[in-house]
């Protein structure tokens, strides 16, 4: 319970950059190419630093694998040494991925904000959304320099489409982090407080959080907080 943090993912580089192939005969071998440059580091990692302090946050935690790929993941890390060392008045950690799994699961709250590259970003995501009911409760966005999309992380679940079941909340903390990024945040404070109002009171809840609302009516309980 309280779990409070944000996972700033980098989601351009890494493994995820599609550059992998077979090995002569598929059957046998695969290789998959993980691409780090400084440039995407400081970019993701100087974004960090600033949602830090823009946000009236703590602290920010770089999720690494170092000691393993001491090449990428160290050209990480030694990327964000270098930004830290510019950013004193942020309390800066450096956290291997598996402790950090492990003490995402024994102890969220001792972390704020979390940074990484792709792969890692992907998975600890998604454990974070299971330590606060699950992805239907987990909105996310792709923030670029020019751009921004806001979205639910559990994507468009076809499974459930028509049946008045799923749970809107993702959907509507997205509203909430767009409505910050463009600098709407009374907006912003208005909508995640009748969301968790609503929640809370467990007056209209959906069957992925044990109650037996439907969309509509939990979409109802929130808009009556709203007006």
């Amino acid at each position: 319970s309280g779990v409070d943090l944000v996972v700033i993912r980098e989601n351009t580089q890494g493994l995820y950059s599609g550059v992998e192939h077979y090995i002569d005969d598929e059957r046998t071998a695969a290789e998959s190419i993980s691409i780090i440059t400084r440039k995407g580091s400081e970019r993701i990692i100087e974004y960090a630093f600033n949602y830090v302090k823009q946000n009236k946050r703590r602290r920010l935690t770089l999720v690494h694998k170092a000691n393993i790929l001491k090449c990428t993941s160290g050209l990480f890390l030694e990327t964000g040494r270098g930004l830290a060392a510019k950013h004193p008045d942020v309390e800066f950690k450096e956290m291997i991925v598996d402790n950090c799994a492990m003490q995402l699961v024994k102890n969220p709250n001792q972390f704020d904000v979390l940074v990484t590259t792709n792969l890692f970003g992907d998975i600890l995501s998604d454990l974070t959304s299971g330590l606060i009911g699950g992805l239907g409760l987990t909105a996310g966005a792709n923030i670029g320099k020019d751009a921004a999309i806001f979205e639910a992380v559990h994507g468009t679940a076809p499974d459930i489409a028509g049946k008045g079941v799923s749970n809107p909340t993702a959907v509507m903390l997205a509203g909430v982090m767009l409505l910050e990024h463009i600098g709407e945040r009374t907006a912003a404070d208005r909508l995640v407080t009748a969301v968790r109002e609503a929640i809370s009171s467990k007056e209209a809840v959906t069957p992925d959080l044990g109650g037996s609302a439907t969309t509509r009516m939990f979409t109802s309980a929130v808009l009556k907080r709203l007006k």
